[in-house]
């Protein structure tokens, strides 16, 4: 069965999985321009770190597709940058949009720079950039599942199926179409090699229950959903042999940033004496932070917390923390950091960047 497509996009059209609507609803949303992206985004109708950058691109994309040519290249790339700074504010943590917008912007100076390359075609080679995320995206992800399932399987040689763990979602639902940790889980199944995944609900917006088992369930992937609270259980009682989960960003010296609960997942896979990986495209890591301590985390709103929907569930007036992400050290990335250049120790990054 084809994985589940969340960003839909042709020659200029672009739709979106609302995904605050699953699993009851598979609702597409057409996305007219940057400032629809943005609300999106922030929204977290479409959410995961690299789907966060392809929307917020192919954003841009539909934009100056239907923008006359300004007069100048120079005012070309005021309006370009402008448009993804505006963007990367619609998310903090994750660093994809970031790294995405500076390599837009640097594709903008070299052609401001090019006088062979005049103001029409300049705009036709940036939003050929920017449609290109999407394919490239779909190819390094299928390379993370590759190097990923490889790399535990040889770990686990003596076992003929694996169990594993997984924390929010970093599937088809979070990227272009194949996924990051649930890719290396879907390239285990393929290989006949996955026994069951067991996943989080993923506390406080139980993106692992409502998106990751509604993947799983949808292409017949062996899963078993678990509460946050259930994990250490789980890893004792059904012998967990592996723990993969997401970036949002990734520091220079490995500490990573991921949906709040995986450091307590990483904590508790060294006490179990279980390998734990993180996947993630190349993109993710920021090499201009030196540690977790520097990575922005983004606080979500209390509602979240408090209410299901309309109905409030917590009692009023209790004070609330709802952090959306923590930071995992480096030194409890036991399994290594799953990139489409292969698998690493945190401490081997650098010299691949």
């Amino acid at each position: 069965m084809a994985t589940l497509q969340a960003i839909k996009y042709n020659d200029g059209q672009l739709e979106i999985l609302d995904q605050l609507l699953l699993p009851e609803s598979c609702t597409f949303i057409p996305i007219w321009n940057v400032e629809d992206a943005w609300a999106a985004i922030r929204e977290m109708k479409v959410r995961g770190a690299p789907a966060i950058a392809i929307v917020g691109c192919l954003s841009l994309a539909v934009e100056l597709r239907k923008l006359a040519a300004p007069e100048t290249k120079e005012e070309l790339c005021r309006l370009v940058q402008e448009k993804l700074d505006y963007l990367v504010t619609s998310r903090p943590t994750a660093v994809n949009m970031h790294l995405a917008a500076e390599a837009c912007v640097k594709l903008c100076t070299r052609l401001t720079d090019n006088t062979s390359v005049n103001v029409a075609e300049a705009k036709d080679d940036i939003v050929k950039h920017l449609e290109a995320m999407l394919a490239n995206d779909i190819a390094d992800n299928r390379a993370i599942g590759e190097h990923g399932a490889s790399d535990i399987m040889k770990k686990n040689a003596t076992k003929d199926k694996l169990r594993m763990m997984t924390h929010c979602n970093t599937g088809s639902l979070a990227t272009a179409g194949f996924g990051t940790a649930l890719g290396v889980i879907r390239s285990l199944h393929t290989a006949s090699k996955l026994d069951q995944v067991y996943c989080t609900e993923t506390r406080p917006y139980n993106q692992g229950s409502r998106l990751t088992a509604f993947e799983l369930v949808y292409e017949k992937i062996p899963a078993t959903l678990v509460c946050d609270s259930m994990a250490a259980a789980a890893m004792k009682q059904f012998k967990i042999d592996a723990v993969i989960v997401g970036a949002d960003r990734v520091a220079a010296n490995g500490d990573t940033a991921n949906k709040i609960g995986t450091y307590q997942l990483a904590v508790l896979a060294k006490s179990h004496d279980i390998l734990f990986y993180v996947a993630a495209p190349f993109s993710s890591i920021d090499f201009q932070i030196p540690n977790g301590h520097s990575i922005p985390i983004e606080e979500r709103p209390h509602s979240e917390m408090t209410h299901t929907g309309s109905i409030r569930t917590a009692a009023a007036g209790i004070n609330c923390w709802n952090p959306g992400f923590d930071v995992t050290p480096a030194e409890l990335i036991t399994g290594g950091i799953i990139t489409e250049k292969g698998v690493f120790k945190p401490d081997q990054l650098a010299p691949h960047q």
